[in-house]
Parts: structure tokens; sequence; C-alpha cells
């Protein structure tokens, strides 16, 4: 399995194929399977020792898991009294939840692949509890609540890194979740769509008073996060330079909204 543009597309149909639910699609959006993700952990299965079986394998079941923990961040919470169809739409929304967490769990049983599940469910237990942290308690600058998304963001493909000891671009991978993350948010907010993460900033006490606050410091850490993550990307080494070129065109088309000609 070497890591291209075909080989990506072909990951999605799988990871597709697997989440396809005929019940759920009736009344809930297919799950959105998560390029960047993908594209960084086929980039690091590429370089390690592992039979082509087993590395698609580990992609398709950390994929499976980062669409379950996505899928529940979709839940919706109000103390109002909700439409019956609303009401359906959250609970299913957690089935389905549950139901793509359940698949990696088979998946994975099916290769006897212990260690593999304890290093999945291990990452997903401290991702619940960083997500509680961030959602429930203060944060004392904003710079802690950009260090606690950013580990939000990237801690499950770091932790499959680390089991498969291949944990080069782990700096990387984290730098580049957290400003694709917030360039998301950002963009969200200026459609009107509701932004989690600015509503957020905006409620939590002591931290930033207003949206356009919000907006503003997000754009200045966002220009020099870029910064910083382009040099980080160029100094990756060289047997990584379809990731590069893939992470450079990213930035260019998400961040300065314009694509560039692929290096040759």
């Amino acid at each position: 399995m070497n890591t291209s543009e075909m080989n990506i597309q072909q990951l999605k149909q799988k990871i597709a194929s697997q989440v396809r639910h005929p019940f759920l699609a009736k009344f809930i959006p297919e799950p959105i399977i998560d390029e960047d993700k993908l594209v960084i952990l086929s980039s690091i299965m590429d370089h390690t020792t592992l039979s082509p079986v087993k590395r698609e394998q580990y992609v398709i079941t950390t994929m499976l898991v980062q669409i379950a923990l996505d899928t529940h961040d979709l839940v919706t919470l109000t103390d109002e009294d909700d439409e019956k169809e609303t009401i359906r739409t959250r609970q299913l929304t957690v089935l389905a939840g549950d139901y793509y967490s359940g698949l990696y769990y088979y998946l994975l049983s099916k290769l006897d692949d212990i260690p593999m599940i304890r290093t999945l469910a291990g990452a997903i237990k401290e991702i619940n509890e960083l997500k509680m942290e961030l959602y429930y308690k203060d944060v004392d600058s904003f710079q802690e609540f950009l260090a606690s998304l950013k580990k939000i963001e990237s801690l499950l493909i770091q932790r499959v890194a680390t089991y498969v000891q291949k944990t080069t671009i782990n700096d990387m991978a984290g730098e580049w979740l957290l400003a694709k993350r917030l360039i998301d948010e950002k963009t969200s907010y200026q459609e009107g769509k509701f932004s989690p993460v600015i509503d957020l900033l905006v409620r939590k006490p002591g931290s930033l008073e207003t949206s356009t606050q919000v907006m503003l410091s997000l754009e200045q850490m966002l220009q020099k996060h870029i910064t910083r993550l382009e040099a980080t990307v160029s100094q990756l080494p060289i047997h990584f330079k379809w990731l590069k070129s893939y992470i450079h065109m990213a930035i260019h088309d998400k961040f300065y909204e314009k694509p560039i000609v692929e290096e040759g």
C-alpha cells in the first residue's frame, strides 16, 4: 500500500462501504470521511514493515473510530421540548456512532489483534476525557484552549503512530489538524453556520468576550500558525514527498483559498 491519490480514493470507498447502513441512510446523512486524516494515516503505514493487508486494516479501523467520534459530536443537546423528528434524529445519531465504533472492534477481533484494540480503545477514552475538560471546564487562556483542541484533533493518529513505531510526522500532524479545524470553524462562522469552537470561546467565563474578538484572535493565530506549519512540512524527510505535496496544496486551498500547481 503506497499512498497516492488513487489509493486514497480506494480507501475512502472501502470505508464508505463499511459504514453504509440502509436503515440509517433513510434518516441521517452518511458520515463524512476526513481525507486529511486518511492521508496522514496512510503515509504513516507506508513506512511500517506490516503486511499490506494489516496496513489497510489499521487505516480503515482507525478511520472508523474517527468517524464514530465525529458522529457523536453531532448529537444535539437541549433542555427544550423537541419535536418527535428531532428526537429520533438525535437517537439515531447516537446509535450510528456506536455502530461505527463497534465496526472497528469487529474487524480487529477477526484478526485477533488485541494490542491494536487496546490502543484504539485507550485513545477513545483519552479523547473523550479531553472533550469533557474542554467543554465543561474553564480555560485560563486562548492558548490553553488551542492546546486542548490540538490534542483532541490529533491524539488518535498519534497513538496509532506510536503503536506502529512511526512517529516522525506526529508533530506536523498535530499542527496541520489544529489549523484545519480552526479554518473549518472560521469558514462555518463566516457562512452563518454554527461553529461550536467559536460559540464555546464566546460563552466561557473569563474567555474572549465577543465573537468579533474571537475571530480577530483566531485570524492572527492562524497567520502565525500556518507560517510555522509550512516550515515544519518543508523539513519532513524526502520519503514523505507525496504527503508534503498534499499538505502544501491543502494549506493553499484551505487557507489562501486558491489552489497551486502540484510540484513535479
